[in-house]
Order: structure tokens, then sequence, then C-alpha cells
């Protein structure tokens, strides 16, 4: 029997559930018809930096002519002679050598290239022919897609409870690669992203760039679908805002922006370009190789077939002649037995030929979720009251921000006969159109923030009154107009800010102590590169890199390399089945397969971003487990051992082995003090392991070709100098 107390309060939980009722039903009636108060743009909301009409600026006078390479220092210097400050020198031969190569390919300079650096004198000739090699490099693609990639939120799972895995997401990581490699228009670049169905149905690649608005996480298993579509949807929207404008439009999802001249009808209308009725449908992703295997295996399947049935007909016809039975029928065994010995070899031929090919199988047609309409006709977008998939507002129609949109442009109907909507391609055109203020600027400093460590603005996704003013507005300007007049090429782009003398300055801070203590307050004004510490990725290709065990095979579905035991203790079953080849345990790092509920330990103590949103920066931390990593863990030290393994195969002894380990690992010849220091930090270790007692039993860290030879203690010590090595900060830091 129910207490008095618990009577009270199921009958206040009724009232509160059936006013509750009222209230929904209500706002869902209401819903539809609520009138949105959309406030209008006025001139003063353009009035922000970031919407200014894009201008070239001219460039500034300075004093220091001599010092300037390109237009780019003209307007730096501008800033550095007004605080009456001073450029640095310029950096030698050898640091800019290991800048260049890690900020372009994300690899270390080899041994030749070193050589080549001391046995040249300073020649600029040589130094943009350098810069050229390297961007024709595939090694360029591969580290500057991950910089894109990290903006895309790639990943290959869906991410939340179950973390599923997408099975052909990697297509879209290697689109990225070669079309940085191709150097693809930036403007074709954004085109293809964004509506590369829509551009050429027919083109298994621009299907896949698609892949873009498709990378964020995803529920497939909720239960409620509109609530699945709806959120992706959001995201999707929002990264586009985000991405290619620096418009942080996600903020007007449940209302209008607090700051920015953003209404929610304007997030709603851009919204709109997406609402795909097939959203999470998947479609055909063969690359236009794959296509032709199949054609191919198809057409030779279909020539063996009628070879071998007009085969058998002409062997039928002879035999019906000679036995003057001219209905006679045989089966292929009765019809063999009566063959020729010519006729048995081409007979032989043709059912081999056959068997073989049915053996192999036909290509399977890869699937993949991309965009690709097939109507023109497109599912109705509603605002959402609140942001709240249930509550239905107004339609809402495709229309481009209206803060940017300065020129009016309107989105054009697709012809009657039309296969698609043409929306997106209607987005994507106006994105990279002369007039669009923002796409240029953004991506011009997303470019200059990977090559200086912070952008000309410091809130790379970030364009409106919350984020940062640019340092040099007007270089941000000439650059963005540069970059569209050259044809919107990146490559042109690079070579313009990496052969400039900005670039080329040392990053050591001033011998003048007021200088030194300016710089310290604002480093924005560049009176000196920028110490780095390298990213994870960059940190483990060089590791395999120098100890000469990088494998550069590109491409195709990523890879998983065995994690450490205390962690795959943790994980579910299949998780992470480690990829077989243990080759590929040892190919670049944008090649490691990317599961979002579980990060590669080394990136994520070195700042890998979360793929569950779009990152413009990633932090920098410095914390203990970096060191422990670099220090402990079992792929340094088995890095280490490799290492040692080959240097003690390539080298003339002891002292030409450290002489070796310092220039691979720092790009530059050893100084006489560090010769000696690490010969004499060698010849400790290998004392210390020559004292050992035969009762010791203990391992010791050793490459396993030289285990148990005469060479185990000297390998053992190598190992050790190479670790050692690893553990400098001039190996982690790029200056």
């Amino acid at each position: 029997m129910k207490s008095w107390s618990d009577k009270v309060a199921f009958s206040m939980r009724s009232i509160w559930l059936g006013l509750l009722a009222v209230g929904l039903a209500q706002s869902a009636v209401a819903d539809e018809n609520t009138e949105i108060v959309e406030e209008p743009i006025v001139d003063a909301d353009r009035d922000h930096w970031a919407y200014q009409p894009l201008r070239r600026p001219s460039i500034p006078d300075v004093q220091n002519v001599d010092w300037c390479r390109t237009p780019i220092d003209r307007f730096v210097l501008a800033k550095i002679e007004a605080a009456g400050l001073q450029p640095a020198n310029p950096a030698t031969q050898q640091v800019l050598l290991r800048r260049l190569t890690f900020n372009l390919t994300g690899l270390p300079p080899t041994e030749d290239q070193v050589e080549l650096a001391y046995a040249r004198a300073p020649d600029r000739d040589a130094y943009d022919q350098l810069v050229d090699r390297l961007l024709a490099s595939r090694a360029y693609g591969q580290r500057w897609a991950q910089h894109w990639l990290d903006l895309a939120r790639f990943a290959e799972t869906d991410g939340f409870e179950h973390d599923k895995v997408r099975p052909n997401a990697w297509r879209y990581r290697d689109w990225v690669i070669d079309a940085l490699n191709a150097d693809l228009p930036f403007d074709e670049f954004v085109k293809q992203q964004i509506a590369g169905d829509e551009i050429d149905p027919r083109d298994g690649n621009k299907l896949i760039a698609t892949g873009f608005l498709l990378c964020g996480p995803d529920m497939p298993d909720i239960n409620l679908q509109d609530e699945r579509r709806h959120n992706f949807l959001n995201e999707m929207a929002s990264t586009v805002g985000s991405v290619f404008l620096g418009l942080q439009v996600g903020c007007a999802q449940c209302h209008d922006h607090k700051f920015d001249p953003i209404s929610q009808m304007d997030f709603y209308r851009l919204r709109s370009f997406f609402e795909h009725p097939d959203l999470f449908k998947e479609h055909p992703v063969a690359t236009k190789e794959e296509s032709e295997a199949r054609l191919n295996w198809e057409t030779q399947r279909s020539e063996l077939l009628f070879a071998k049935g007009d085969f058998k007909k002409a062997v039928l016809k002879r035999v019906r002649t000679e036995a003057g039975l001219p209905k006679l029928t045989l089966n292929d065994d009765q019809l063999q037995k009566r063959m020729t010995d010519k006729e048995k070899k081409s007979w032989t031929y043709i059912t081999e030929s056959l068997a073989k090919l049915e053996k192999q199988g036909r290509p399977p047609i890869p699937m993949g979720r991309v965009m690709k309409e097939r109507s023109r006709t497109y599912a109705v977008s509603h605002l959402r009251i609140r942001g709240d998939f249930r509550r239905l507002g107004p339609v809402t129609r495709p229309a481009f921000p209206r803060v940017v949109n300065t020129a009016g442009v309107t989105v054009f109907r697709a012809p009657q006969k039309a296969t698609s909507s043409f929306r997106r391609l209607a987005l994507a055109n106006w994105l990279v159109r002369r007039d669009n203020p923002l796409t240029a600027r953004v991506m011009v400093n997303r470019v200059w923030q990977h090559h200086f460590g912070e952008g000309l603005f410091r809130s790379p996704s970030n364009v409106g009154l919350t984020g940062y003013d640019p340092t040099h507005p007007e270089l941000l300007d000439w650059l963005a107009v540069e970059f569209i007049e050259s044809g919107w090429s990146l490559k042109r782009l690079h070579k313009l800010i990496l052969t400039s003398a900005t670039y080329r300055q040392s990053s050591l801070p001033h011998r003048n102590a007021e200088q030194g203590e300016a710089e310290n307050v604002d480093s924005s004004l560049l009176t000196r590169y920028p110490l780095r510490r390298l990213d994870g990725e960059s940190i483990r290709d060089a590791m395999l890199a120098v100890a000469g065990t990088l494998n550069q095979r590109a491409g195709g579905p990523g890879i998983r390399p065995p994690l450490p035991p205390e962690l795959v203790s943790t994980l579910l079953k299949n998780q992470w089945p480690v990829t077989k080849d243990s080759r590929d345990h040892h190919r670049r790092s944008i090649y490691l397969f990317v599961r979002r509920n579980l990060r590669y330990p080394l990136f994520e103590a070195f700042d890998k971003p979360d793929t569950n949103a779009s990152c413009p920066v990633r932090s920098e931390s410095t914390i203990a487990p970096q060191a422990l990593f670099v220090l402990n863990s079992d792929f340094a030290l088995q890095r280490a051992k490799d290492f040692a393994a080959d240097l003690i195969r390539n080298s003339n002894g002891a002292v030409d082995a450290v002489d070796q380990c310092i220039c691979r690992a720092l790009g530059r010849y050893p100084k006489d003090n560090e010769l000696s220091l690490f010969c004499e930090f060698l010849i400790k270790e290998l004392r210390r392991l020559n004292k050992r007692s035969a009762a010791d039993k203990r391992p010791i860290p050793v490459p396993a070709e030289f285990a148990n030879t005469d060479k185990e203690n000297y390998a053992a010590a190598l190992t050790q100098v190479c670790l050692a090595i690893f553990n400098l900060n001039e190996f982690i830091y790029l200056d």
C-alpha cells in the first residue's frame, strides 16, 4: 500500500507530465507558423576587417631594401622598422635545409642533402631549386594532406559507442594527397569537395572528394534517425563554414550568433545546401584504375566464353560431318575425346584461362559514403526552433551568408532535365568567387600558420569579432590577391613564402638586450623565426627515416601497427587487428589507421587532435609522457636498435658511426666537442657491458642480427647512443 507522501509525489509527477504534454503539443502546432524576426545586415556589420572587399595593397617602402627578397619582406620589415627593431641574421644552410624538409615533407634531410649543404656556398638559385624539388616530391602531399585532414575531421570509423569501421574512408585521404601533389588549383580543390558529384557524376575521384562533407562522426545505430540526420547536417554545415570561410556559423544553430552578424536563418539557409535525401546511402567509389580493372576482367571473361562456345561449335560441326550425323549432340567430355591433338591444346588453353580468371574473381565494386544526387528534387529544409530537431520552424531555402555575400549572389535553379539540384555546386562556385572576401584570406593564413607556427591572424577558423585581428593585414590581403591571381596554386604560394628573407631568418634571439626583450613581448613582429616542436607524426617518421627502415609505400587502407601490451589488454576484440605484413608497420604516419575512439599512443602524447571536430590549430603541450615515450617506449627502443644496426653495416669504425648518427638525426655535421662527448659515452657503455658477469642474465637491448656475436656489446652500446640522440631537443624541435 502506498504511503501518503508517495501518493502526493505520484500526483505531482502526473500533473507535471500533463503540463509538459500540453506544452509540447501547443509548441508543435505553433512552430511552423512561428515568425522569425531576422535583423537586417547594415553597413556597420561589414566594418569588421574580414568582411572588407579584397584589394591588392601597395607594397610599402622600407629603409633596408637589400634585406628583402620578395614583396612579403617589405610588409614584414616595414613593421619591424616602425618598432625600431631589426630582423635576425639569416639562418645557416644546414638549419634552412632541415627547416625546409620538415616543413614541406615532414621528413629529415638525407645525408646527401646535408653533404651538399656543406659543400656549396650560399646560392639563391640552389635554394630555390631545393624548394622546387621538395614541392615536387611525393612526400610533400603526404605531409600537407595531414594539415587538411585535421580540418576535415578525417577518421576511418564512426565514433561514439560502437565506433564502426568505414572500410573505404581511406580513399578520401589518398585523394587529398594526390590533389596536393598534382597542385590541383585550390578553387577546384574546394569545388570537388563540396560538389564533385555535380561537376561530373561519372568521375569516381570527384565522388571520393565529396567525402570531406561526410568525414564527421556519426551514430548509425541511434533509435531516432531524424535526430541522427539533424546532428549530421548541423556538423556538416558548421564545418564548411569554419574551414572555408573562417566563420563560426555553428554558433547560430539554436539562436542568432551572439557577436557576429550571423542569424539562425543564415545557418539553416547554409544547411539547406546539404539537405540530401540519401545522405547515408553508400555509393560506388571505384577509382578510374579500379573501374578499368573490373571492365578488363569482364571483357576477358566474355571473350573467353565466346571463344569457348565458338570452338565447341567448330569441333562439333567437324565430328557431325565425319560421322554423318547432322543432329549429333555431345557434352564437353564426349566432345573432348573426339578432339585432335591440336584441338585439345586450344581447348586446354581456353578452359584453363577461364578457370584462372574465375579463380581471381571479379574485382569488387568498392562502396563508400559520398555525396551523389540522383534528381533535381531535394528534401525540404526547416529552421529548427532552439535547435531542436523535433520543432520545425519556417521553411528555409539555400542562400549564402548575408554578411559575406556583398554582391547579392542568388542560388540558380537547376535545369528541368538536370540529374541533380546543383545547389552544392552553386555554393562551391560562390565560395571561390573573386568578390568573396574570406576564402582566399582564410587559406593563405592557414599556409602561413604551418610555416611559421602561427597565422597572420591567430584564430584561423574564426575571422569574427571573437577571433584575433591580423598582425599584418596588408600582407594578408596582398597574399590573398596574389594567391587568386596566380591561379590558386598552393605550390606557388609555398615558394613565395619559403624564398622570403622573413622565412630564412635565424631562430636565435637577438644579441641586443633591448630588442630581445621587445621580441619576447611581441613575437608577431617576425623579427626571427619561431622555434617549434615537431608533431607526433614527424617524430615517428623521422625515427623511421634516420634508422633506414621507413617504408615509402603509398596509399591504401589504413595500417595498424602493434600497440603496447598494456593498452591492448584494455581493448575489445578486433578493435585494433594488427596488420599482418610487418613491413607495413613502418609506413608513413599518415597511413596509420585513424580510429576515433583510440588514438595511436605516440600521437596522443604529442597532441594529435581529436577527430570528432575540425581542428584548425594543434595544441603544443610539454608533458611527462612525451619524454617517457621517446626514452622508454618499445617503438623508440626498436628504432634505436635499427639505427645502430644500420650504422654498423655502413660505417668504418665507432667514430664514423657516431659521426653518421649525428649527421642523419640532426641534419648537420657534429661539432668537435659533440663527437668526443658521444664517443666517450659509447666507450663508457661498452665498458659497462663488457664487465657484465656471466651470471647476469638480464636482457640488453641489442639489434637482433648482432645478438650472440662478437659485436653484441658494441651494438648494444651504439643503440644507447642512438636513443640518447632521439631524446635531444634538437631532434624534436625545429629551429
